[in-house]
């Protein structure tokens, strides 16, 4: 829980890209440059459809925030044995690990190993986050947030090396220039026939902390015109996708922002050769479900809500319900007929589910999850209300299972 949307501080930083290999060391496909993270799955899980050989699900889940409570639940369920993050996702683990791509939101840095770790309001989580992300099936993860900077560059770095450790990629903070400047490029599926999926990712600030000094590209800060460079570049590097994480809003509000309206339309018109920079837009921060939509030919994501978080309090000082809510997306992307052409997204769905805080549990809201729990049946309605409440069920958007 932090300030509100503020777009101006955003800094521009050349997008420029480099073809080495990645950071954790594994090789680069010919012509494939950037921080490389070969999620190869093959074909999906339950609740997904078949496809053919290129043919991939993309899953994005909304924010990570481990208050002071969520730490402490990861302690009990560790039973003495450091923080074990893993029976908290355990829920979203079905959905997650089924999709050939998944990619979560990590709003907060980690602290040193065996602590001292912080809650709200300059947060500090254990790194045992990344590997229970990684064991729940999470590919990639968006670092840029108005939280990024909460233990400056150190808290970054730390964050970043226990990503690597745990094998997943990440997006939107960097230890370098070198790797601020490259896209983070990701495989769905197997073989040289995989998609190519770029994860661009950027926040509206950092809480008024400024930026290391020296370092202006520690953290990927939103500005319209850097964004369509970063995503032309990683389309010349060879992304066939593009998904572009951003850490906008206004916290506690359920309708997208004129900010985020604004910067949507403008995102989803760029495009190069008659083809869109942007595949999809996906977003965080605003503590409770946004809307889904469909601008352009392109969805946008405007929040999903707070995967995993305590209990909170609204800007009026009331404990807000909402918190736990969130939705996860499931976009499949189908190739196009003729290279160089849009892949499309042949079924967009959205997976209601809830924290429970008080056991320290995501539950899933399925229609067979649900059953007869009436208080279960009222949160997931909540939820798809809002995600639905611009009108994206007429543009193909269902409930997934």
């Amino acid at each position: 829980m932090t300030k509100r949307i503020r777009l101006g501080a955003a800094i521009a930083v050349a997008g420029l890209l480099a073809t080495a290999t990645a950071c954790t060391g594994q090789q680069s496909a010919p012509g494939f440059a950037g921080r490389h993270h070969p999620a190869e799955r093959g074909a999906n899980g339950a609740g997904a459809e078949a496809h053919d050989g290129r043919t991939f699900t993309l899953l994005a889940s909304g924010d990570i925030l481990p208050h002071a409570t969520i730490i402490d639940r990861a302690a009990t369920d560790a039973d003495g044995k450091g923080y074990d993050f893993r029976p908290m996702l355990k829920g979203a683990a079905p959905a997650v690990s089924s999709a050939d791509l998944a990619i979560c939101h990590m709003e907060t840095v980690y602290g040193q190993q065996g602590g001292p770790y912080t809650g709200y309001p300059t947060f500090k989580s254990p790194p045992e986050v990344a590997t229970a992300l990684r064991a729940t099936g999470f590919d990639s993860c968006s670092t840029a947030s108005n939280h990024t900077l909460d233990d400056g560059a150190q808290g970054i770095g730390r964050t970043l090396d226990a990503l690597d450790r745990a094998g997943i990629a990440h997006a939107g903070s960097a230890r370098s220039a070198e790797e601020a400047s490259r896209p983070t490029l990701l495989r769905a599926g197997k073989g040289k026939d995989a998609a190519r999926v770029a994860h661009l990712a950027y926040t509206y600030g950092t809480n008024d902390i400024p930026l290391p000094a020296g370092q202006p590209w520690a953290v990927d800060l939103i500005d319209k015109d850097r964004i369509v460079a970063d995503a032309r570049a990683a389309r010349r590097a060879g992304a066939d996708v593009v998904v572009v994480s951003l850490h906008w809003g206004t916290e506690w509000q359920e309708a997208p922002d004129d900010v985020q309206l604004g910067l949507g339309r403008e995102l989803t018109a760029s495009g190069t050769g008659g083809r869109p920079d942007i595949d999809l837009i996906i977003g965080t921060h605003a503590h409770v479900p946004q809307a889904y939509e469909k601008v352009g030919g392109t969805w946008i994501v405007y929040g999903m809500g707070n995967q995993i978080a305590g209990s909170m309090v609204d800007h009026e000082g009331a404990q807000d319900p909402r918190a736990g809510e969130s939705s996860m997306g499931r976009f499949t992307f189908a190739p196009p007929a003729s290279p160089g052409q849009r892949w499309t997204v042949k079924k967009a769905e959205f997976l209601p589910q809830w924290f429970d805080a008080q056991a320290g549990r995501i539950v899933g809201l399925g229609s067979g999850a649900v059953g007869g729990d009436a208080r279960l049946r009222e949160i997931r309605d909540r939820i798809s209300g809002v995600v639905l409440s611009r009108g994206a069920a007429q543009d193909g958007l269902v409930s997934g299972g």
